[in-house]
Parts: structure tokens; C-alpha cells; sequence
């Protein structure tokens, strides 16, 4: 939503001033940070509604910075857009482990980037009036106002993403859900096939909700959310 406040993390000086002109130019409010340390500090007093962060960055790095943004409470549920010049799969998927919502590879279209701001800004926005609150699906609770999903009465540590995925299976379940459809409405933009990223939020999510299983696999198709008391 233009007018939101966007931190733009990159050691390299020409890379945040064209993303400050074209998000400012957008409608954004921007404010930049060279350094990790930096940003951490920036994130802790303003508060930014977004943060593109760079992975390579002098002293702390990209990743690290990430780790502890969504280790830290109070700026856990800051989404995070990561940008790098690397195109290796690990730095990817080690990103996402870490909480990261998106990542874009250096070099990268503006008009791309101020899209999946754009996008990404649009699905952490407060829920409107006419949906739903809460979601309960045996021991499992959904706050969708306050961003909290619950499992037998306790808070479970979700990433923004995570909380999404759950709000979207448990929305649905029983139907089986495909990977590219999960891609589109919880990313909201084509993956380009890479449904890798999907797979991994899956994964953390299984391991936060314990060892029943409530995400079945429907393989070659998608991930499916298991009523048991429906079942039963």
C-alpha cells in the first residue's frame, strides 16, 4: 500500500538509490541502510511495514540480519524480501529457512520488484471486517486478526509465510491443494515452477505442529489439511 514505510539494506550505493526512485516514485516512503548493524537498529525504531534486504553485506550479513528480525518479537512479523547477486539454491533455500517471504536475484527488473512489494504488502494488511476471526480445526486455533495460530492451547512460532500457509490449509480442508495454487495465493505472483518453495515452508510447518500428522502429501499433486474430527 503506497505510503508505507520501506527499509532498503545493500552495501552498494547506486542499487538503493534506483530502489528508492522507483518506490518513492510508487508512493512508497523509503529509508536506506549500508550496513547489517544498520538495519537491525533502523527495524528496531521505525518499525518499517517492509525490509528488502540484501544477503552480502559487510559484518553482519544479509542472513544473519533476517535470523534475527524474525527471532525478535517485536519485528518477527516484518515481512522480508531478500535480494542477491548469487543464484546458488542453497543461499535460496536457507533464506526461506530462516524466514524470508520472498528473495529476487540480482539483477532484477524494478517493475518486478515494486510488484511483489506491492504484493507482499497487500496480504499482511489487517483482515477486513467480513472474514472470519478465528479458525478451529480440532486442537488447532487461528487468530487471523493478531497473526497467531495455537495447537492445543499453546502459541506456535510461525513465520508470516508459515501462518498464511496454515490459514490457507485449514481454510480448505480435506481438499487437496496444488503446490502452484498454494504458490499464487500465498506469494501472489508465478515461481516460475519453483515449488521447492513450497515445499520447504511445508516442512517447517510439520515441525512446528508436531509429529500427528495434519499436512498429508498428495504426491505429484499437492498438500492436503487432515480434519481428524471430521475423520473420525
Amino acid at each position: 500500500m503506497p505510503n508505507d514505510m520501506i527499509l532498503a539494506v545493500d552495501d552498494e550505493v547506486h542499487i538503493l538509490e534506483l530502489i528508492s526512485y522507483n518506490l518513492k516514485s510508487a508512493g512508497y516512503n523509503v529509508v536506506t541502510a549500508l550496513t547489517g548493524e544498520e538495519a537491525l537498529k533502523r527495524c528496531e525504531v521505525e518499525k518499517p511495514s517492509l525490509v528488502l534486504l540484501d544477503i552480502m553485506l559487510p559484518g553482519i550479513d544479509g542472513l544473519e540480519v533476517c535470523r534475527r528480525l524474525k527471532g525478535d518479537r517485536s519485528t518477527s512479523n516484518i515481512p522480508i524480501i531478500m535480494l542477491t547477486a548469487r543464484g546458488d539454491e542453497v543461499d535460496k533455500i536457507l533464506g526461506l529457512e530462516l524466514g524470508a517471504d520472498d528473495y529476487i536475484t540480482k539483477p532484477f527488473s524494478v517493475r518486478e520488484l515494486a510488484a511483489r512489494v506491492k504484493s507482499l504488502l497487500r496480504r499482511v494488511a489487517p483482515q477486513q471486517e467480513s472474514e472470519p476471526q478465528t479458525l478451529r480445526c480440532g486442537d488447532i486455533m487461528i487468530d487471523i486478526t493478531n497473526y497467531e495460530a495455537f495447537k492445543g492451547g499453546e502459541k506456535l512460532s510461525l513465520t508470516l509465510k508459515e501462518f498464511e500457509l496454515l490459514k490457507v490449509l485449514v481454510l480448505s480442508r480435506g481438499k487437496v491443494l496444488t503446490r502452484d495454487f498454494l504458490l499464487d495465493r500465498i506469494w501472489g505472483y508465478e515461481y516460475y515452477g519453483e515449488t521447492r518453495t513450497v515445499d520447504v515452508h511445508i516442512r517447517h510447518l510439520r515441525q512446528k505442529l508436531g509429529e500427528e500428522p495434519y499436512i498429508e502429501t498428495v504426491r505429484g499433486v499437492g498438500y492436503r489439511f487432515v480434519d481428524k474430527d471430521q475423520d473420525s
